[in-house]
């Protein structure tokens, strides 16, 4: 476990950044790059949508952390980062400069590593802007003496090719392996279904007003897994969905990377306003009849649903209440909207909140909002505490990162955490851990929710090359591979 002991936390690194703009290395001033298309290497993190965001490459400084302070020590870590670093910054836009990767565990309990890691080439889009940023680390008093050559230097080595020409190490689209075998998690269905069923006792007894169970399945490539090919069809099939890839350690053999294409953000903090989208309420698309319109479906089935709309209530609520500290009001979307997305259709609203200045005169950063924010009622349930305290119970599972806060920050505080949902994290060379969960109600039925994770877990098996995805009875026993 990593050390929150101040006589044997490593030194504080000296990092030296500078971002300039895209075009400063050759690009087409009037071309902003598919972020899409820099999609490569082992040591790859990401955040994008639909070809904007982060993609970056290399480690310049990375810390880990456990336990229930763990958002707390990797933000002192990052301040102090922050103070002793050298950075020129030639654009100045939300994620240039400093900027670092993270990931946080779903509950304090966990084996699992979070923490942030610094890379060291960045590549950014916001809009029709973009940037390159460089990061090294140095000894303390070495003088400041990046350059744009320095810049351009590395992205060759990283690419290959000047900006905006393919990269020269094939990372155009190409399928994920298709030998794939699947095996029951930690639960089999039997056993979640039960599980379902339990949850549903505790509520109905009073115990809890809603509960979010989750299960895991195992997937085991005959080819060692190439994790960049997952990305890349995540990012390309779920564009509305923000893809992400952060891990924790170098590459040995990929154990603990953490991949997906979460369609709900936690928070966002662009200059001292947050914003947030909350999903509580799902259906499959497959569950589409014929020979009706699909949207007008889901929009009936969904928005008359009194045990859809109980769940996305309390989601809203449990988001509302937590930023209520850090701002005088806060937007929501005067009723949910459908979200449409390739395997499912959830009910979703937008939040808005003008964040109040703290003792320092500044607003909350992006992390400290995550940390106060998580876990909501769209992960855990309501009232959170019980919730939280019978979801290990129930699951049987440490979730790990699953359902954690996932994204970057930089160094004014700006940043977007997501939930680490629709993903996986990866175990060796040949297995990855895929997860869904479902929120669970007075109302639910345990046969209905084990099918919404099937729908759920469609955009994983997709990216590994499952073109069809069946029921979890479809999993066999994978000889070798423990379920755990």
């Amino acid at each position: 476990m990593p050390s929150t002991d101040p006589a044997t936390v490593p030194p504080v690194p000296v990092l030296h950044a500078l971002t300039v703009p895209l075009s400063a290395l050759g690009a087409d001033p009037a071309t902003a790059p598919d972020l899409r298309d820099l999609l490569a290497g082992p040591d790859l993190l990401t955040w994008t949508v639909d070809g904007r965001g982060l993609v970056a490459h290399g480690r310049a400084a990375e810390h880990t952390v456990r336990g229930a302070d763990r958002f707390t020590a990797a933000r002192v870590w990052w301040d102090d980062v922050v103070a002793a670093a050298v950075v020129e910054d030639r654009v100045g836009a939300p994620g240039t400069g400093l900027t670092a990767f993270g990931a946080f565990t779903f509950a304090t309990a966990s084996g699992a590593d979070s923490g942030l890691v610094v890379p060291e080439l960045l590549v950014g889009r916001r809009d029709d802007l973009a940037w390159v940023s460089l990061v090294v680390a140095v000894s303390p008093g070495t003088p400041f003496g990046l350059g744009t050559d320095d810049v351009a230097a590395a992205w060759f080595r990283r690419f290959g090719a000047a900006p905006g020409r393919a990269p020269a190490d094939g990372s155009a689209r190409t399928a994920a392996p298709a030998a794939v075998r699947l095996c029951p998690g930690t639960l089999d269905e039997d056993e979640w279904t039960e599980a379902v069923r339990d949850g549903v006792e505790l509520i109905r007894a009073g115990r809890l007003e809603k509960l979010v169970l989750a299960r895991d399945v195992v997937a085991r490539t005959e080819a060692p897994l190439d994790p960049v090919a997952v990305v890349r069809e995540l990012a390309h099939r779920y564009d509305q969905c923000w893809t992400y890839c952060v891990g924790f350690g170098g590459d040995a053999g990929g154990a603990g990377r953490l991949m997906g294409a979460t369609p709900e953000m936690l928070v966002q903090v662009l200059d001292g306003v947050a914003h947030a989208r909350v999903l509580a309420g799902t259906l499959d698309r497959d569950a589409a009849p014929a020979g009706e319109d699909a949207h007008e479906y889901a929009a009936r089935v969904l928005g008359e649903s009194e045990k859809q709309q109980h769940e996305h209530g309390f989601a809203i609520d449990s988001l509302v209440a937590s930023l209520a500290p850090y701002t005088d009001a806060v937007t929501t979307s005067p009723e949910p909207f459908i979200l449409e997305l390739p395997n499912v259709w959830h009910l979703a609203s937008d939040v808005t909140a003008a964040l109040r200045p703290g003792p320092a005169g500044d607003p909350p950063s992006a992390l400290e909002l995550a940390e106060a924010l998580h876990p909501t009622a769209a992960v855990c349930g309501t009232p959170t505490a019980a919730a939280a305290a019978t979801i290990p119970e129930l699951e049987r599972m440490d979730r790990g990162l699953y359902a954690g806060p996932v994204g970057w920050l930089d160094a004014t505080g700006n940043g977007d955490w997501g939930i680490a949902l629709r993903g996986a994290v990866q175990e060796d060379e040949h297995s990855v851990r895929l997860f869904a969960g479902c929120g669970i109600v007075a109302a639910s039925d345990p046969e209905a929710e084990l099918a919404e994770t099937g729908a759920k877990l469609r955009p994983m098996l997709q990216a590994l090359g499952q073109q069809t995805v069946g029921a979890a009875h479809d999993l066999v026993p994978a000889p070798g591979l423990s379920a755990r």
